[in-house]
C-alpha cells in the first residue's frame, strides 16, 4: 500500500467532502489497477491510501497532480496552498507551513488596504492559491504567482459577476441554487477545489443578490467579484 498526503484541505462537511473527493479521484484513476481509501489526517489534509498493482504509479500521479503539504521551502519556489486568514498586516497562506503575503506583495492587485483588495477580488479563507516564496527572515514571506494574479484579474475584468463559495460541495451548491430558482441566472459553477467553487453569473444577474438568496442555505464563506458591467 502507498500513502499520499495531498494538498487538499478538508475543514467542513467531512463525510460529503470525502465522498466528493473519492468520486473525483476515482474517476481520474479509472484506467489504473488502484483502490483508494480516503481519510483526513490530523492536520486536515486529505490522505489517500492506494492499493493495487498500480499503487505506486497512482500515488505519484496524485501527488504530481495535487501537490503535497510541505514542511520546508526554498526561496523562489512555487507552492500550492489555501488562504487561511486575512488581516490588516497581510494574508496568510497554508502550504503545510504558513506563508505571509505582506501588504506590499499585494500591490499587483491595485491600491487599497489588505481587506479592500481581498473584498475586491473575492479572496476568502480556504481559497486555493499558488504562491512564490520571497524570503525566510523571521517569517516565511511570499507573493501570489504571476499566473494566480492573472487569474484574479481575469475574474475582475469579466463582464459578469462571480461568487467564490467555500465550505460547501459542488452538489450542495447546485441544490441551493436550484431550490431558490436561480439556475437560469448563472452560466455555471466552476470547481476550484473539493469544497471551493465559483459561481459564474449571467450578464444581467446581480451577484450580491444571489448571495442574499443562497447564503442562508449553504452556510458558507462567500466572496463577491463585481464584473465590469
Amino acid at each position: 500500500m502507498e500513502t499520499a498526503i495531498l494538498n487538499i484541505k478538508l475543514y467542513a462537511n467531512f463525510e460529503r467532502a470525502l465522498n466528493s473527493a473519492a468520486f473525483m479521484l476515482e474517476n481520474e484513476m479509472k484506467d489504473l489497477d488502484a483502490g483508494l481509501a480516503l481519510s483526513v489526517n490530523p492536520e486536515g489534509w486529505l490522505q489517500v491510501d492506494v492499493s493495487g498493482e498500480d499503487e505506486e504509479f497512482a500515488a505519484n500521479f496524485l501527488i504530481e497532480r495535487y501537490g503535497t503539504p510541505v514542511t520546508s521551502v526554498e526561496n523562489g519556489s512555487i507552492y500550492k496552498g489555501f488562504i487561511s486568514s486575512i488581516g490588516d498586516d497581510g494574508i496568510i497562506v497554508d502550504i503545510g507551513v504558513a506563508v505571509k503575503l505582506l501588504p506590499e506583495a499585494l500591490n499587483v492587485l491595485g491600491v487599497g488596504s489588505v481587506s479592500q483588495i481581498a473584498s475586491r477580488f473575492g479572496l476568502i479563507p480556504h481559497l486555493p492559491v499558488s504562491v512564490r516564496i520571497d524570503g525566510q527572515e523571521g517569517i516565511i514571506s511570499g507573493s501570489f504567482t504571476r499566473e494566480q494574479v492573472d487569474l484574479f484579474w481575469s475574474w475582475k475584468k469579466a463582464t459578469t459577476d462571480r461568487l467564490i463559495v467555500n465550505s460547501v460541495t459542488r452538489s450542495e451548491l447546485k441544490a441551493a441554487i436550484k431550490k431558490k430558482g436561480h439556475g437560469r441566472d448563472i452560466y455555471g459553477i466552476e470547481r476550484l477545489g473539493i469544497l471551493e467553487n465559483a459561481i459564474v453569473c449571467r450578464e444581467d444577474t446581480d451577484g450580491p443578490g444571489i448571495v442574499a438568496e443562497i447564503g442562508p442555505l449553504v452556510k458558507a464563506d462567500i466572496g463577491v467579484i463585481r464584473g465590469t458591467h
